[in-house]
């Protein structure tokens, strides 16, 4: 009998090669014959089966189980060169009614009073500061960095990145400074050093990113101006700050929370306050996230559409001063930490085990893939109460990133702190 699954796949892929060895032994070319090979095979009938049916989760849950085996090339290439078919998906009514529920599940979790912040966090960010440091630059920046110019190294682009940002900040001397989402602390410690007489307080649901970002401003010698604490935004009150900045954490919030947070952010921010968001953002409204992402990597997030944001940002009685779509540089992010994991995979497998090692080199993978060809981005949102806190042309982002180059030159080097 012929395979069903065989059947889908030569449907959808009509463009590239790919080489599928089927769960009873057939192998089959399927593709046009053009670019790179990929060879893959199935383990068993069971994870064909399962594949077919549910590939959004089972795919990924297949190649983390071994069960599914990527024999040339490598998973990125595998998922590439399936979304590069996508005008040839095929619809099923069982597969659809299966996203539907999921969406459904995910709405009203999203929306229901029961704060799950901390827990959806921990399973994520509270894994071991040392896979982490299996990938990341020097200083730790677990979000899109920004190849401006191109082609620069991994290190130099997050060091962009904080220079963008905080050039879009306005930073002035002895200002307050929030962070929502403070990480393992090296945005707040670059913009306190960056700013003369600077009080930072930096917030985080991570109690290992709270124990590394602490460690890592004491060595620093910034214990007196730099607070980090182990606090939910909602849960903030009776301080004002001039500025608050945001990194990717608003990913986190939930779809049924926006009002919630600008509400929070109106109540934190100075009149003449600036904040800036920077968030994943995605060109329409997905309802749902990813169900392999949902289950095993980010619990509780969804990636919103700049018509997401705005409304309730401004219902909140706050301004857009300015919105600065980057595409691809999460790809560019994403494709050097899956070269620098891949290149470490020992050292993963051993502070884990096999299976959590390619799960995940799929998340790695399947995220990159998603900037690359599902016209991911990252969304920058510059937000104030008052229109005339923000000069009225962007010349000053240039200028003050000019002056932040200048103070990065003296700016002692960075320091391991090891655990």
């Amino acid at each position: 009998m012929a395979s069903a699954f065989l059947s889908i796949v030569q449907q959808i892929i009509r463009k590239g090669s790919l080489k599928l060895t089927l769960a009873n032994g057939e192998t089959h070319v399927i593709g046009d014959g053009t670019g790179d090979l990929v060879v893959a095979r199935l383990a068993d009938q069971e994870a064909e089966d399962a594949i077919r049916h549910d590939p959004t989760m089972k795919l990924g849950e297949m190649y983390m189980q071994g069960r599914f085996i990527i024999e040339q090339g490598n998973i990125y290439d595998f998922l590439s060169l399936v979304k590069q078919n996508t005008t040839n998906e095929i619809f099923d009514f069982k597969m659809a009614a299966l996203l539907l529920g999921r969406i459904a599940l995910q709405q009203l979790k999203s929306r229901l009073p029961v704060n799950r912040n901390k827990h959806n966090v921990a399973h994520h960010y509270d894994l071991s500061a040392k896979l982490f440091d299996l990938f990341l630059d020097e200083d730790w920046q677990y979000s899109c960095a920004y190849f401006e110019p191109p082609g620069i190294s991994l290190d130099e682009a997050q060091l962009a990145k904080k220079r963008h940002i905080a050039a879009k900040l306005l930073l002035k001397p002895n200002q307050r400074i929030l962070e929502i989402g403070s990480g393992w602390g090296g945005m707040g410690m670059y913009l306190t050093e960056a700013t003369e007489g600077a009080e930072f307080t930096g917030i985080t649901l991570s109690e290992e990113q709270l124990k590394v970002s602490r460690a890592r401003a004491e060595k620093r010698g910034l214990a007196e101006r730099v607070r980090f604490e182990l606090q939910d935004y909602r849960t903030m009150n009776g301080r004002k700050f001039d500025r608050i900045v945001s990194v990717g954490m608003f990913e986190h919030v939930g779809i049924g929370n926006y009002g919630n947070f600008f509400r929070k952010v109106s109540d934190l921010l100075d009149d003449n306050g600036v904040m800036v968001l920077h968030s994943i953002g995605r060109p329409k409204p997905s309802f749902g996230t990813n169900a392999f992402i949902e289950k095993y990597i980010f619990p509780g997030g969804y990636i919103p559409s700049v018509g997401e944001v705005v409304p309730p940002l401004e219902k909140a009685g706050l301004l857009v001063r300015d919105i600065e779509i980057l595409p691809m540089h999460y790809a560019y992010t994403l494709r050097h930490w899956r070269e620098r994991f891949v290149a470490r995979k020992a050292e993963a497998v051993a502070l884990y085990d096999e299976q959590f090692f390619r799960m995940w080199e799929f998340y790695l993978a399947g995220s990159e893939m998603g900037f690359r060809w599902d016209e991911l981005f990252i969304l920058q949102i510059q937000i104030a109460k008052h229109q005339f806190v923000v000069p009225d042309n962007r010349n000053y982002i240039a200028e003050n990133e000019a002056r932040l180059k200048e103070f990065e030159a003296g700016r002692p080097p960075l320091e391991k702190v090891t655990f």
